[in-house]
């Protein structure tokens, strides 16, 4: 049986072994499980992945974080050698239980986690640890016009064309077929620390006809799978201080879940992607709408690329890990 450390507030007849205090929280609608397990001490296999993640069976959520000392795991060991700051590893597990390198909603979540945690003053820097390598979070003001209480902003490292050049001129480097859409559409692979591929839509009611309850088919088929972004062009404005702003709108597939209201990276490379396809004079600053808000990707001078939006923790609990088994085996 899985033995977990029980925080102050969690109900004082829960056996050590049975109960898993835990968070839930989400970015854009982009739904977590959150687990502080900064000691290393709970074994999280993928079936009690899948058990917290389940939405009839478990809390439910897009995926799995596990809030963990960096010197602990042997990913955080690269971690720590870039940047011996990045304390905090953010391990992430998608709901279907496979580990991923990234995820860019979660990791605005992790932090408002850690501030909570009183592990990060909000006033600093955050320096953390990902499979992709060490992530940075900054406070930021929340834009005019949306109702979001609080946002924060991570540099995501680079982001780059798989397909390089070639695939830049041609504007695709793989074929996508869409349940609910016509035809094969070209779309453009990128890296955003982990693996996308996107595609345009003529507009609106493309978007909406897809029916991403089945996976799109990508070809050729990508080694480690994909995450899946539609996306349609919107607009181009001026903010107050002169910046050029490019607007799109998005839905995605995301790989080992399905489709989510939001996915970070999912912002980052659609919105690259759009950039990539307008060339020159293109803005650096996109506001991406998803199902579940709105998401600010920058592309930065060094070939990075920062997301910015919301994080709301919005219940903790104490989960008891027999009922979830025992509902996952029904």
């Amino acid at each position: 049986m899985t033995t977990v450390p029980v925080s102050a507030d969690a109900p004082a007849d829960l056996p050590l072994a049975v109960g898993l205090p835990v968070t839930k929280g989400h970015g854009t609608q982009n739904d977590f499980v959150l687990v502080d397990d900064r000691d290393g001490l709970l074994d999280l296999t993928a079936p009690l992945v899948r058990e917290l993640a389940d939405r009839r069976a478990g809390l439910g959520g897009d995926g799995v974080i596990r809030l963990v000392a960096s010197r602990l795991l042997p990913e955080g060991s690269a971690v720590l050698a870039e940047d011996p700051s990045a304390t905090w590893f953010m391990d992430y597990r998608n709901a279907d239980g496979s580990v991923a390198e990234m995820c860019g909603n979660g990791v605005r979540v992790f932090a408002a986690f850690a501030q909570r945690l009183g592990l990060w003053d909000a006033d600093d820097e955050l320096v953390l640890g990902t499979r992709a390598g060490v992530r940075r979070v900054r406070r930021v003001p929340v834009p005019a016009g949306l109702d979001d209480d609080v946002w924060y902003a991570v540099d995501m490292g680079r982001w780059s064309v798989p397909g390089g050049d070639e695939a830049v001129q041609a504007g695709f480097d793989a074929q996508v077929h869409v349940p609910g859409l016509d035809d094969v559409r070209p779309a453009l692979s990128l890296d955003v620390g982990n693996p996308h591929t996107v595609l345009a839509l003529a507009g609106p009611d493309e978007l909406a006809a897809a029916d991403l309850t089945r996976a799109p088919e990508v070809r050729p088929v990508p080694p480690h799978g994909t995450n899946v972004e539609l996306v349609v062009p919107l607009a181009e404005d001026h903010a107050a201080d002169g910046t050029l702003v490019g607007h799109v709108a998005m839905r995605v597939h995301e790989r080992g879940v399905g489709e989510t209201r939001s996915c970070g990276t999912g912002a980052c490379a659609a919105a690259m992607a759009v950039r990539t396809w307008a060339g020159a004079g293109a803005p650096d600053v996109w506001l991406v709408d998803v199902p579940g808000g709105t998401v600010r990707v920058t592309a930065l001078p060094d070939g990075h690329v920062e997301l910015a939006g919301p994080a709301v923790l919005v219940a903790t609990a104490t989960v008891d890990l027999t009922a979830v088994a025992g509902s996952a085996g029904r």
